[in-house]
């Protein structure tokens, strides 16, 4: 009887130290010195969305400094912060392909606007970047600032990225270097071909920009001066780029009648360089060239069963946002703004800038949402056909007026494009979003322009609108596209994905209320739904609101990383 009660008790012994060596084998997270857990933040009882596009998952996430340490069950775990995420969905934080918060984040590094939506990286460099840069180019900058003043107290484009990094902002920021900046350090900002020595020089911008953590080559080809490059003096530039790891994205040629035309460059430009290659705000703008969107896919998804690594990003409304001037002449741009300025006080060169534009037609309805000059700013959100009717002219007559009075700052909205379009994007695996606008805040300075509705609610709009409403597409394909395509395409180290060991970048949020607020009549509203927002394991929105912490860092590409 002893003998068997000790046999029992042995083996209970023996079971219950074998059922402990698996808990810890199996254990996602390893134990503390005492036996306990120890996290800074536990984020307890979320439906994780790991951004790889699989099915969500219930789980905890630990996250100790500035890393996801723990995915998992840790209900006996301990931390200095508790976020309760039930019936929330968790995700990686999100990355906004194209932003332009380059000068906003300056004015104001909290990025409010999109951090409210669970934006945590932005991305810049669509043609113009912050460097580099020459005393010219820097003496035009400050000349032209309007309300949002700033020192330059960089010069190349990773000195930028380090300056805004220790002046403190809420996002992490990285860049690709743009090609328009290139071909005005070294050629100007004239339409010429660049010679054999200065396409040189210029590639060795490239090169050092490289391998200062730039992301690669980014161009504007629908507007000076990066309209003046040649496709040849791309694909050079962007050869040198591929030797990083780097990417070539593009604001395309043409993305109207010649939209076929302008993808067929970059794909050329993608073949011949050895370079990923991706296009800025897919779009078909003009509603005779709406059909064209189907050809355009098929383009893709060719070139990528050709090898070719293509990917786009989108905005999701069916305005764009650009300055007035842009609807001048492509010669009366040579040279810039201040020689567009003086070719409007040229009678003769003004009314040839006026015939050119009155044989396109038809203008398309334009809301005016920025102004430099305060005495315009009373048409702020009157359409441009309304603007006409106060001053007595023709649509023609009121841009070039606007253009010379505001020294050709004046930004607008646009509508030029389909809804059908935008869900045929995004159904596109390849896909992912991009805001092209400012983070800001609906405060302060700020408050003195009206904008796009993109800039505060973008993402949100996916996920409420698409997802939620309309069920275009799943919530985790979505998330995917915000998070783990772009992280991919980028090369960005250890980002895009809740992964132990990953960057704690991170957003909690209702995929019941998550919706933009936004309007083009009422545009400064925060998007609602995200309650929670870590960057590098810092919380940054906490309970829907901002903390005021600043714990973005600058990240760079794949030439720096491997230095």
């Amino acid at each position: 009887m002893l003998c068997s009660r000790f046999t029992v008790h042995r083996l209970l012994k023996i079971r219950f130290i074998l059922v402990i060596a698996v808990m810890i084998i199996l254990s996602p997270v390893p134990l503390a010195a005492d036996g306990s857990f120890d996290f800074d933040v536990i984020i307890k009882n979320g439906l994780i969305y790991d951004g790889a596009g699989g099915a969500p998952f219930k789980a905890d996430l630990g996250v100790k400094g500035d890393r996801i340490a723990a995915v998992g069950g840790l209900s006996g775990a301990s931390a200095g912060t508790l976020i309760e995420a039930k019936d929330l969905a968790v995700a990686p934080g999100f990355i906004n392909m194209l932003s332009w918060s380059s000068v906003s984040l300056i004015i104001d590094g909290r990025s409010q606007s999109e951090l409210r939506q669970g934006v945590t990286t932005e991305i810049f460099g669509e043609g113009q970047s912050m460097g580099p840069l020459t005393g010219e180019m820097k003496r035009r900058t400050i000349s032209t600032q309007g309300e949002l003043k700033f020192d330059i107290a960089w010069t190349t484009l990773g000195e930028y990225l380090r300056y805004l990094e220790k002046r403190g902002i809420s996002p992490n920021v990285a860049s690709f270097v743009g090609a328009g900046t290139l071909r005005e350090n070294v050629i100007g900002l004239e339409n010429k071909k660049a010679t054999p020595a200065q396409l040189n020089e210029m590639c060795e911008l490239v090169r050092l920009e490289m391998e200062d953590g730039a992301l690669g080559v980014g161009s504007c080809l629908g507007y000076s001066p990066d309209r003046f490059a040649t496709t040849g003096e791309l694909i050079a530039m962007c050869r040198t780029a591929a030797k990083y790891g780097g990417m070539y994205v593009s604001h395309v040629r043409n993305e109207g009648d010649g939209l076929i035309e302008a993808v067929e460059e970059l794909l050329r430009i993608s073949r011949e360089a050895g370079i990923a290659a991706e296009i800025y705000h897919l779009k078909a703008g003009g509603e005779r060239n709406w059909p064209k969107i189907d050809r355009v896919i098929s383009m893709i998804e060719s070139a990528r069963r050709e090898g070719l690594r293509i990917t786009a990003d989108i905005y999701l409304y069916t305005a764009s946002s650009n300055r007035l001037s842009s609807r001048l002449p492509a010669w009366a741009h040579e040279g810039g703004d201040e020689a567009l300025l003086e070719r409007l006080r040229d009678p003769v060169l003004r009314k040839k800038i006026g015939a050119g534009m009155r044989l396109r037609g038809r203008m398309p309805k334009t809301i005016l949402v920025g102004f430099n000059a305060q005495s315009l700013r009373p048409l702020t959100g009157k359409t441009l056909e309304e603007a006409a009717r106060i001053r007595g002219k023709d649509q023609v007559e009121t841009i070039l007026e606007l253009v010379e009075e505001d020294n050709a700052a004046t930004r607008v909205a646009t509508f030029v494009m389909s809804e059908e379009n935008i869900r045929k994007e995004i159904r596109q695996p390849w896909v992912s979003l991009g805001s092209d606008a400012a983070s800001i805040s609906a405060e302060g300075v700020f408050l003195n322009q009206s904008t796009h509705p993109r800039a505060y609610g973008n993402f949100a709009r996916l996920l409420g609108k698409y997802v939620r409403e309309e069920k275009t597409v799943s919530l985790q394909e979505a998330v995917r596209r915000l998070t783990g395509l772009p992280a991919a395409n980028l090369g960005l180290d250890r980002r895009g994905l809740i992964k132990q060991g990953y960057f704690a970048d991170l957003v909690v949020f209702d995929p019941e209320t998550i919706s933009d607020r936004s309007t083009y009549d009422n545009p400064h509203q925060y998007a609602t739904g995200v309650k929670h927002v870590l960057v590098n394991g810092v919380r940054v929105i906490e309970n829907g609101e901002h903390t005021g912490a600043k714990p973005g860092r600058a990240l760079w590409g794949r030439g720096k990383v491997t230095q």
